[in-house]
């Protein structure tokens, strides 16, 4: 059986437009307000500021995590606007494929196409299952490399929590560092009046990251993790089915499960129009 181009490549590489515009959306509405109230962009345009909040806020992350974490982390970061969707349907029709070979020729026979499959996780998962391991035993397996999968990206996902957490603190010291400038220039009112007006600005800059960029962030790979263990989870179980030996029928039931809402309803008005047809057909044939 000839390997599908949708087991080669998962999914596809697409700009988060859903990240793209929250973006947008909340640094907008926020210079709106501020031009709204009679104010201008310079007034948040302060380099110290945002040296201050950004620099102590990537130390102290480097402080509390370790190295390797904090470099998976920074690779994740690009994910958050160019995110891979899961291919879910593709996966679906792949494993029915394998299923259907299994039944005709045995499990032995997806050996060649086990060993040619671009996701590894399936890979390896038809791979043991092709060599007669246990189902059990396969289960045992692949739920490991899922929990272990689990807690990286927790670990990953993490580290913007820990930023989000201190860049508003950060924001403040920079506010005070800003009050001690303040406080050498009291003679002059207009001097203190603007000087504390920049002095602000770094606190804002702590609370805006943290709410708009860093835990934002985290939650979002939070949630493509999530997308990531159900794809595994029903490419486990549509292995463990055809281990067993269940027909390609009840394992597409059992996987249709997983299927995104979307294309739910894409099937079921491919369902109505089927059966809007059929009287027709049926018309013809008598």
């Amino acid at each position: 059986m000839a390997q599908p181009d949708s087991a080669k490549k998962r999914g596809s590489t697409q700009p988060d437009f859903a990240t793209i515009g929250g973006l947008v959306l909340a640094l907008g509405g926020i210079m709106a307000g501020l031009l709204m109230e009679g104010g201008k962009f310079q007034d948040v345009a302060q380099v110290t500021s945002a040296l201050i909040v950004l620099g102590g806020t990537l130390g102290a992350v480097m402080i509390t995590t370790p190295l390797p974490v904090l470099r998976r982390a920074a690779k994740q970061l690009s994910s958050v606007i160019l995110g891979k969707v899961p291919a879910t349907n593709d996966v679906l029709d792949d494993i029915i494929g394998y299923a259907t070979q299994a039944r005709r020729n045995g499990i032995v026979s997806l050996e060649e196409e086990a060993a040619s499959i671009g996701d590894p996780f399936l890979r390896k998962a038809l791979g043991l299952a092709v060599d007669g391991i246990e189902s059990d035993k396969i289960r045992e397996i692949m739920e490991l490399e899922i929990e272990m999968f689990e807690q990286r990206s927790e670990a990953e996902a993490k580290v913007f929590e820990a930023a989000g957490g201190y860049s508003p603190t950060i924001g403040i010291i920079g506010a005070v560092l800003g009050l001690i400038q303040v406080m050498k220039n009291l003679a002059d009112i207009d001097e203190v009046g603007r000087g504390i007006a920049v002095a602000f600005v770094a606190t804002v800059y702590g609370v805006g990251v943290a709410n708009i960029i860093f835990l934002p962030v985290a939650n979002k790979l939070k949630a493509r993790a999530k997308e990531v263990v159900q794809l595994r989870e029903m490419m486990l179980q549509g292995v463990l089915s055809i281990a067993e030996g269940l027909n390609q029928k009840i394992i597409r039931m059992q996987l249709e499960a997983y299927s995104p809402p979307q294309a739910d309803s894409s099937k079921a008005v491919n369902a109505k129009r089927g059966a809007s047809a059929a009287p027709a057909s049926a018309t013809v044939r008598s």
